[in-house]
């Protein structure tokens, strides 16, 4: 689906971050939280302006009288005092309206309007800025528009080769599947016509490749595998259709388990990288960056609450400061494949699996001749650990198996303590 679709960012989420029972990490177009793709742009949220107190008035009335002494001396020293106080209040009037006049006939006032502009600033942006990533990325980043059977929508991507090879999220792009159309808007306002040369939603990743075009800035690809929380990033696209738009934030989280392309199922379970730089519908399909300017995730998805908090109304998309990214070493594998074979390969295990009551995740069926099999698993082992990673349920395995590529070999742990290593299996993914 197309990110025009309000989303998360693209897409969506999960409790057990990932799970649609628990509102999960959902795709955009999910009722699911996690929206991939997002919904409508949420409008401001009416409110009754509260009732300001109306101003107090000065106390007032008369003052006190005095009590007049033997000689009413009292009465005579507090009228001084009233005519002094008068006389001081009177000077100062004139004092002030004296230096008000002195400074309209000489002409000193300052006023802004007045001045001379600054120096145009023309030194270069400062290494590591915000501004600086967005001066190296915006000519590679694209806006995508598509148009199927019964939708249009929008979302982005950005150029991977020069002869115009774009990368971009699966559900940017699926409208097009079937007889629709891809345009691709560069930076400069140029636009060309673009085809799909392979899809995989179960990652969340496409390759369009526009035609007739050539010489085209690239992107720098960077890696995901050293990412640091609190590290910062810079997010590029086109939400709600505002072409180039730049964002900034941290890396607030690695290794979420998040379900991608509104899927809802195991399948599509992405390894996210979570961000609070704003992302809304439209960004899908963006380059997130780290402070090189290098491309280290792919914005896929936002986590959309269902519910405003305000009687009456529902939120449905916009930013909340909770994005997800596919880490670029997992897409960068799965377009290569895309490229030279036209689809991408999935990393498998070979096995059925689903959350153990006391964490970790229970393995059901094994599939024959699977790598499951031939390392040893059994139905009712429990997996605790994949390499040095933790595992809490069954969707933070999956996540972990897609971190890795086919043939790669992973020692696994059991929650009997028992160690096994097993080979990663690859098999072709066939869209529908």
């Amino acid at each position: 689906m197309t990110d025009n679709d309000p989303y998360a960012q693209d897409k969506p989420g999960g409790q057990s971050p990932g799970t649609p029972e628990q509102g999960g990490w959902a795709a955009q177009q999910e009722p699911s939280p996690w929206s991939a793709r997002g919904h409508a742009m949420p409008g401001y949220n009416p409110y009754q302006p509260g009732q300001y107190p109306a101003a107090s008035t000065m106390p007032g009335g008369e003052p006190p009288s005095p009590q007049r002494g033997r000689r009413g001396g009292t009465a005579k020293l507090v009228a001084g005092v009233a005519v002094l106080a008068l006389l001081v209040g009177g000077g100062a009037g004139t004092v002030g309206g004296y230096l008000a006049a002195d400074n309209a006939t000489t002409g000193s006032s300052v006023n802004a309007l007045n001045e001379p502009l600054p120096a145009k600033d023309s030194g270069d942006a400062p290494a590591g800025s915000v501004e600086a990533v967005a001066q190296k990325l915006m000519p590679s980043v694209v806006q995508l528009q598509v148009r199927g059977r019964s939708s249009a929508g929008e979302g982005s991507g950005f150029v991977i080769s020069d002869d115009g090879y774009i990368l971009t999220n699966n559900h940017v792009i699926e409208g097009a599947t079937g007889g629709g159309a891809i345009n691709v808007v560069f930076q400069n306002g140029d636009k060309a016509e673009a085809t799909i040369v392979g899809r995989d939603p179960t990652t969340d990743i496409a390759v369009v490749k526009a035609e007739g075009v050539s010489g085209l800035p690239t992107v720098e690809l960077g890696r995901s595998d050293d990412l640091r929380v609190g590290e910062s990033v810079v997010a590029i696209g086109s939400p709600f259709e505002l072409a180039g738009t730049v964002t900034a934030g941290i890396v607030s989280s690695l290794h979420r388990p998040v379900t991608a392309g509104g899927q809802g199922d195991q399948t599509t379970v992405m390894d996210a990288i979570q961000t609070d730089a704003a992302i809304n519908p439209g960004n899908s399909g963006g380059p997130l960056a780290n402070m090189q300017g290098q491309v280290i995730g792919i914005n896929s998805a936002i986590y959309s609450p269902q519910s405003s908090g305000i009687p009456g109304m529902q939120s449905e998309g916009g930013n909340v400061g909770i994005g997800f990214a596919i880490p670029i070493d997992q897409a960068r594998r799965t377009a290569d494949d895309i490229i030279k074979s036209g689809h991408a390969t999935q990393t498998y295990i070979g096995a059925t699996v689903g959350d153990a009551p006391s964490g970790g995740a229970v393995i059901g069926e094994v599939q024959p001749g699977s790598p499951a099999e031939g390392a040893g698993l059994k139905s009712g082992d429990v997996i605790v650990k994949f390499g040095d990673r933790r595992i809490d349920d069954a969707n933070t395995l999956v996540a972990a198996v897609r971190t890795r590529a086919p043939g790669e070999t992973v020692t696994i742990t059991l929650g009997s303590n028992r160690t096994l290593d097993i080979t990663l299996g690859g098999q072709p993914v066939q869209p529908n």
